[in-house]
């Protein structure tokens, strides 16, 4: 099954390196990326693709509709629930990522993108160059050893809250994303106008993103990663809290921490000529 990715030609002169793919968050798609996109396709070639159930690619055997709702195809099944465990569900994606891509690239993931992105690097590590990791963490949920997190009972009312109205739980995630964020009410009609732009996400893709949330820890696997890294946190960051982002810098063996001040949990909207010159220069260094 293929997935959709929107493709930005190189636009420069020279030799461009490594294609760039970057990775969308939870509920989000590839469309979301346009605007850094478009400026660093003045550097490299650039791609953004739409995970399983998000923006234009299918989940399971389900496939959109004209109206951009989801149905069965004909003669397929669709999953009635998530995958057994979170690592068999995002290694499912991580693999169906990979086999869709020829040759090396850079890859770029967003919170629940970044995770997919860490997994991709330690999976098929001789496929990913260079790797950046905003917003993330290798572990989203609270543990009795880990404090830089979500508290695993506001994850399970998010959950809940989901199979009551999932679009309003979806709006609720974007205005947590902004809290704290300098100008955060322009930023929040920004995020709501494009959440939707490519019509609703898949329920059984947001249930599955969100066990991975939940279950997945990356932490003890994150030294044995040779992959060079960029982590970019937003210093007001609230759902992956900066602290998140400097363990995760000082675990990996070749990794550098980059803080943008004044942004929250989406650095690459609120403060794109910041978070453009930090890709820049880490990819061409």
């Amino acid at each position: 099954m293929n997935l959709h990715v929107d493709r930005y030609a190189y636009a420069g002169e020279g030799e461009s390196g490594a294609p760039l793919l970057l990775i969308h968050g939870w509920g989000m798609h590839g469309g979301m990326w346009r605007g850094v996109a478009e400026q660093m396709a003045q550097h490299c070639s650039v791609m953004a693709v739409d995970l399983p159930g998000h923006g234009y690619s299918a989940w399971g055997g389900k496939c959109k509709n004209d109206s951009g709702k989801w149905g069965v195809e004909s003669g397929k099944t669709a999953p009635h629930s998530p995958l057994a465990t979170c690592h068999s569900t995002l290694d499912s994606i991580v693999d169906q990522l990979s086999s869709q891509f020829d040759g090396t690239l850079s890859l770029c993931g967003w919170s629940l993108g970044g995770q997919v992105a860490l997994r991709w690097a330690m999976r098929h590590p001789q496929q990913v160059r260079r790797l950046i990791l905003v917003a993330s963490t290798p572990c989203f949920v609270r543990q009795p050893d880990w404090c830089c997190a979500m508290a695993g009972a506001t994850l399970q009312e998010f959950a809940a809250a989901l199979q009551q109205n999932y679009a309003l739980t979806l709006r609720r995630f974007l205005a947590l994303q902004v809290r704290g964020s300098e100008q955060e009410r322009e930023l929040l009609v920004t995020l709501r106008d494009a959440l939707f732009s490519r019509g609703e996400p898949d329920f059984s893709a947001l249930q599955s993103g969100l066990d991975i949330l939940r279950d997945c820890d990356l932490r003890e696997q994150l030294a044995g990663m040779e992959t060079d890294t960029l982590v970019l946190a937003g210093e007001r960051d609230t759902l992956t809290p900066v602290q998140a982002s400097s363990y995760m810098a000082s675990q990996l063996p070749h990794a550098q921490l980059a803080t943008i001040r004044g942004a929250a949990h989406a650095p690459f909207m609120s403060h794109p000529e910041e978070f453009l010159q930090c890709l820049k220069s880490f990819l061409h260094e």
